[in-house]
């Protein structure tokens, strides 16, 4: 949501003569700093900020953006150039907002201490006061969220020539609202969604020379675009929800492509049924079957979003494996619902033609397409050691066993804190072994999956009690005498209670959504 806007923030108009306080009072922190704080050095136009100048800088500095960042960060490297365009980009349009970073890794007391869990982590303080950012992780977005946090919400548009400037400026989508009367019920609707929607940048206009030059009633709404058919035009009913979910879905390509910039909006908008086309750029896939893709789209633009992922790169490797997917298989399509459950569905057919892809899509919102789980084979040598190994065909019959408590763990190979685990796991399988009652056991559960149980985070420890089966989740110390006393108490030592069961332990690994 948007902040509290003040009279004279940045891209509010002020006269000359307010101009002077803004530019006196950074006057005063250079001579602050030159006296006594530690220097502040620039990167591309982005502070260089450390513990010596962080409290300084901030504090003295009306509005600033401040990335925690690690070098090695594969993210980080890639939101570095953005970053600096936009730091670039607001020095040159004299905005007040400056950008900032902090190298994390050499500044661990002032990551930790602002509550830093991963990179890159952004914060904007506004007079030393922080709140977490929110906006996408292009130079375009990272500026738009930056002037709505400081400025009004839509920008007004007296003449069709700062109309044409504005929608021409803009790097991909452009909002205008056409309200004669801005203080009326729809206008009002308007102005809340913008100062919500921060990826993409709002004008309001009630010039009649700008209605006419787009030819539009009073009332309306346009979304501007460099990509498809240019403009879309709001026809729903103006509701903030109604007109979000118009944005969302229309802001992007009939197709988009998976990437780094495009993850966070592919995945954070507010359509969450995605229909996921996995191709080869050297294989031509897309120039053979992008077409049909586009076809189909258009026909299910506000239901479903279509998304491309390019397999031959090396960083889409993880997605082929949360979908159970070798390389071999492409070109493929599967769905997804971004739900709790991130249910997935595989068509019968691997086809990609046009009605191909509209009966797989149909069928899903038809809701008679049962849900793809993965699963590997079971292993002859599943019960041969102490710590048995569960897939998704026998898990039912292991864990369920009336007569046994079943401990099992649900790891995924990648987990840092899974392989801490591991041999701690082990020695619990090696004590109970040779207890009849109690069976100590595993499932990867990256790639076995079960109708009955989703797992948030890795590794997650669940007790099945002999009797009613009831499934008892560990939440106690991951040690030897924990988890042996959690077994020896039927579950009662060590047991999360019923409200933290759902939550995610900060402390586990857990699959990013845009990281899959």
């Amino acid at each position: 949501t948007a902040g509290v806007r003040r009279k004279g923030s940045a891209n509010t108009e002020l006269a000359p003569g307010k101009m002077i306080w803004p530019k006196l009072a950074l006057l005063l922190a250079v001579v602050a700093f030159a006296a006594g704080a530690e220097e502040v050095k620039e990167d591309e136009g982005v502070l260089v900020l450390t513990k010596g100048n962080f409290k300084e800088v901030t504090s003295s500095t009306e509005f600033i953006l401040v990335e925690f960042y690690a070098p090695w960060c594969g993210h980080c490297k890639a939101l570095a150039p953005e970053y600096a365009k936009a730091a670039k980009k607001l020095a040159e349009s004299g905005s007040a907002i400056k950008l900032g970073k902090v190298d994390a890794t050499e500044e661990q007391e002032l990551a930790e201490s602002h509550g830093v869990r991963g990179y890159p982590t952004l914060k904007f303080f506004r007079n030393g006061n922080p709140v977490e950012y929110s906006g996408g992780r292009t130079a375009e977005e990272i500026v738009n969220w930056l002037n709505k946090k400081t400025g009004p919400p839509a920008k007004t548009l007296a003449t069709v020539e700062e109309a044409k400037a504005f929608v021409e400026k803009a790097a991909s989508v452009a909002v205008i609202g056409f309200f004669k009367d801005q203080a009326s019920d729809a206008a009002k609707v308007f102005l809340s969604v913008a100062s919500i929607v921060d990826d993409y940048p709002f004008a309001i206009t009630s010039s009649d020379e700008v209605f006419a030059e787009y030819k539009v009633e009073d009332g309306k709404v346009v979304l501007f675009k460099q990509f498809d058919e240019g403009r879309t035009d709001f026809e729903g009913e103006l509701k903030e929800d109604v007109l979000k979910k118009f944005i969302s879905s229309n802001a992007l390509p009939l197709v988009v492509e998976f990437n780094h910039e495009t993850a966070q909006k592919i995945f954070g908008g507010e359509i969450k049924s995605h229909l996921l086309l996995f191709f080869s750029k050297e294989a031509g896939h897309f120039d053979e079957h992008l077409e049909n893709a586009r076809t189909v789209a258009k026909e299910f633009r506000d239901q479903l979003l279509f998304v491309t992922i390019n397999a031959d790169e090396e960083d889409h490797d993880r997605i082929l494996d949360f979908f159970g997917m070798k390389k071999a298989e492409v070109p493929a399509m599967r769905l997804i619902r971004l739900e709790e459950d991130m249910a997935k569905y595989k068509p019968a057919e691997p086809k990609l033609d046009a009605d191909s892809i509209r009966a797989f899509v149909q069928s899903f919102l038809d809701g008679k397409l049962k849900q793809h789980l993965l699963s590997q084979d079971l292993p002859e040598d599943w019960d041969k050691n102490p710590v048995k190994v569960l897939v998704s065909s026998n898990f039912d019959e292991v864990a369920f066993d009336k007569e046994k408590d079943v401990l099992v763990e649900f790891y995924a190979p990648w987990c840092g804190h899974c392989k801490q685990l591991a041999p701690i796991f082990d020695q619990l399988g090696e004590k109970f072994k040779d207890n009849p009652n109690i069976v100590v056991a595993k499932m990867d559960a990256t790639i076995n999956e079960l109708e009955h149980t989703k797992i948030p985070s890795f590794p997650t420890l669940k007790l099945y009690a002999k009797g009613d089966n009831k499934v008892i989740e560990y939440n106690g110390e991951r040690t030897l005498e924990g988890l042996s006393k959690f077994l020896e108490t039927g579950g009662v030592y060590g047991q999360a209670a019923p409200d933290e069961t759902e939550d995610v332990d900060e402390d586990d690994d857990q699959p990013k959504k845009d990281e899959l």
